[in-house]
């Protein structure tokens, strides 16, 4: 069936909820989808899903479709053929039929059950004496339902405390339940595992012979803390030094520091963006990002996940419209995306979205969180790897958190804006310092990148981590997982779908002491659970064959092999031999 030409029928009791961009069944297709497994679902905006009505008014990374609150939109899941990037920017998400309807089935029973669970919960209470004395439950709604009925019964999965350095092998301290698994008790006991959740993605994060030396010469010298903020006593050499070499290696003429990455983007989008402003985001940006345009105060519209042809679309229709109500023009436009996408994988098509906003006049704002030092010849993120000049995007942000082993966020760009930003911004004026030694990782990290240090580490991490990333990502693939990304990204998606595979899988890798991250909803949309792999230049050839072996494993065992795995070279020979 060709996903362009069919027809489809609307839920008319979800008018207003899903929009006219949510199709549902296609009436061209047999009833009765468990005869064809093989057709698939097509989704223009998976993200208004019934999830939303079901569970949570709010989402952690999306929102709903009103103007405030961007919605999410799913990246367009890989076909048999992995693309290195989509090339039909129209084409739409892709899920099993057989699988669309059990996930479907799988929460709406969940759901059921907690609802019944909680009617005799509350006629218990009713019968009982109340503790409340006149106040209201302080946890009330869906999400204290959410939490309740559906979390906690895995939530075994999630917050598994570490007791080394997230390296490339790490210790996970192991839990257990005596309640069903409302609270978690830690034991003394210890596993020592693979790490694919962390961003190591260099691996600074553990000991490293020119940085931890530095970090803790920084330690001795000013404390772990500055116990000040930055216009106060919280500026030391180290944070100027810290802001020119961020500067010089991003290629912009001045940078400012902060000590949370989240914070980086929710502070400075209020103070760069406010009333009579547009900005224009990604379906599927940051958490951090929609927080911060929510609290700007502007106008926000969407476009789709990573297809400029809609974000010009978008431009023309709001420059032609202006303002609401006045329809006066627009005091500035903010065009934000991001390098690579966190749960996805995907790189930004970067070139043809600056070559938009330079035609309609449109400031571009990158956030390079997972990009800086992951990706790019010398680690200076997807301008370098995808040939585009810094000098064309007005704002780089990006994090400390994930390529460079330590904490906290930049702002970089013009020395106006910065200047601006020092005077303005409340997590430079409020907040306190980034912590001194953390500076020092940061700028030990850069330098050993750059081949200050005396060596080319910085160049063999920087090929190791793409080396590892093509080889695990082709290696699932062949194997016949479903997994989203492009090539060069350290992040790898590996579709679930079901909620009964979330746990399953995440614990049976961990019997087997492979420790993965799995993210369901409100995180992504209700039918897209997945496995994030992140890989490390840490990682050895033999710790990724070990990982691919029990993934492999696991993978059939919970039945997340979407594909057709491909034929080995043994197979291929045998069969050869057998038509000899």
């Amino acid at each position: 069936m060709a996903t362009g030409t069919a027809k489809w029928i609307f839920p008319s009791f979800f008018p207003s909820l899903y929009g006219p961009s949510f199709h549902w069944f296609p009436h061209s297709l047999p009833l009765c989808p468990f005869f064809f497994p093989h057709h698939r679902f097509p989704f223009s905006n998976p993200s208004l899903s019934l999830s939303l009505s079901l569970f949570l008014s709010t989402g952690s990374r999306d929102s709903g479709s009103d103007l405030r609150s961007p919605p999410r939109a799913a990246a367009p899941l890989r076909e048999a053929s992995f693309p290195t990037q989509n090339p039909d920017p129209t084409t739409m998400i892709a899920i099993p039929y057989l699988t669309a309807l059990t996930t479907y089935f799988s929460y709406g029973l969940l759901f059921a059950f907690g609802q019944f669970r909680d009617f005799f919960r509350k006629f218990f209470d009713w019968c009982s004496s109340n503790n409340l004395q006149g106040y209201a439950p302080i946890c009330l709604g869906l999400e204290d339902f959410y939490i309740r009925r559906l979390y906690l019964r895995i939530q075994d999965c999630f917050g598994r405390p570490i007791a080394s350095a997230p390296d490339a092998w790490f210790d996970v301290v192991e839990r257990y339940s005596n309640d069903n698994n409302k609270t978690l008790k830690r034991t003394e006991k210890k596993s020592r595992c693979l790490n694919l959740g962390s961003y190591n993605y260099l691996g600074f994060a553990a000991a490293d012979e020119y940085c931890t030396p530095r970090v803790v010469d920084s330690l001795k010298q000013y404390s772990p803390s500055t116990c000040s903020t930055r216009v106060d006593g919280g500026t030391t050499a180290l944070h100027l030094e810290l802001e020119e070499c961020v500067a010089k290696f991003v290629g912009k003429p001045a940078a400012i520091v902060f000590g949370m990455g989240y914070v980086t983007n929710s502070a400075i989008l209020p103070v760069l963006m406010g009333k009579g402003c547009l900005i224009i985001s990604d379906s599927l940006n940051h958490n951090s990002i929609v927080n911060g345009a929510r609290g700007s105060g502007a106008i926000i519209r969407v476009f789709q996940h990573n297809v400029p042809s809609h974000l010009e679309e978008v431009l023309r229709e709001q420059i032609a419209d202006g303002q609401p109500r006045t329809h006066r023009p627009w005091k500035k436009i903010m065009v934000i995306v991001e390098g690579i996408y966190s749960m996805e994988g995907e790189l930004c098509k970067l070139p043809e979205i600056i070559a938009i906003c330079k035609k309609y006049k449109a400031y571009t704002y990158l956030d390079e969180a997972h990009s800086i030092g992951a990706v790019g010849k010398s680690g200076r993120g997807v301008c370098e790897l995808l040939g585009v000049d810094t000098a064309d995007v007005d704002i780089m942000m990006g994090t400390f958190t994930k390529s460079f082993g330590s904490c906290g966020g930049y702002i970089s760009g013009s020395k106006d804006l910065i200047q601006y930003l020092k005077y303005t911004c409340p997590a430079h004026l409020y907040a306190t310092s980034i912590s001194p030694p953390a500076a020092q990782q940061i700028i030990s990290s850069i330098r050993v990148l750059l081949g200050e240090d005396g060596s080319n580490r910085g160049a063999q991490k920087l090929a190791q981590i793409r080396e590892n990333s093509n080889f695990f990502r082709s290696e699932l693939q062949k194997m016949g997982f479903e997994v989203l990304g492009d090539n060069d990204s350290p992040v790898m998606p590996i579709m679930l779908y079901n909620p009964a595979k979330i746990p399953a899988f995440s614990r049976e890798c961990l019997k087997q002491n492979v420790a993965v991250v799995t993210v369901a909803f409100p995180a992504t949309p209700l039918l897209l659970a997945r496995a994030r792999i992140c890989i490390s230049a840490a990682h050895s050839r033999e710790d990724l064959i070990k990982a691919l072996q029990v993934i492999s494993k696991v993978g059939d065992l919970v039945g997340i092999k979407y594909f057709p795995a491909e034929p080995t070279k043994q197979q291929q020979g045998n069969k050869a031999m057998k038509y000899d």
